[in-house]
């Protein structure tokens, strides 16, 4: 299980979904785009929604738990992008949900852990 953490918010998610996260996230991030970010909470955060504004100048880190890539998934990473570039923003979907035929409206969500953390400054050496 891997971490995406931006401000003082630290989401568990796992490595596969991250990494095509990632990909999608820094490409909007990269056109200084500012864009909404939601999952699905798990029942060990309670349940529920969140949702988070992401703006290009917050730093953001991603932590995987694998030492491998994983092979990417191309359509999975469409529908994410495409999700990203709507009004609704980018809504962390199963990669089964990622069929062509599917509407955004019947796919599936991913269940996110998400965690408020104290925010401490990290000195990189």
């Amino acid at each position: 299980m891997g971490s995406l953490t931006y401000d003082r918010v630290v989401v568990e998610i796992d490595d596969r979904t991250l990494e095509h996260l990632q990909l999608v996230i820094a490409q909007k991030l990269r056109r200084s785009e500012s864009f909404l970010l939601s999952w699905q909470d798990s029942a060990a955060v309670g349940s529920g929604r969140s949702s988070i504004w992401m703006n290009p100048a917050i730093p953001l880190y991603f932590k995987y738990a694998g030492g491998h890539a994983a092979k990417l998934n191309r359509q999975w990473i469409e529908d994410l992008s495409c999700s990203a570039n709507s009004a609704q923003g980018l809504v962390i979907v199963s990669e089964a949900g990622s069929l062509p035929a599917t509407t955004p409206t019947s796919r599936p969500k991913t269940t996110i852990e998400a965690r408020a953390t104290a925010r401490t400054d990290t000195v990189l050496v």
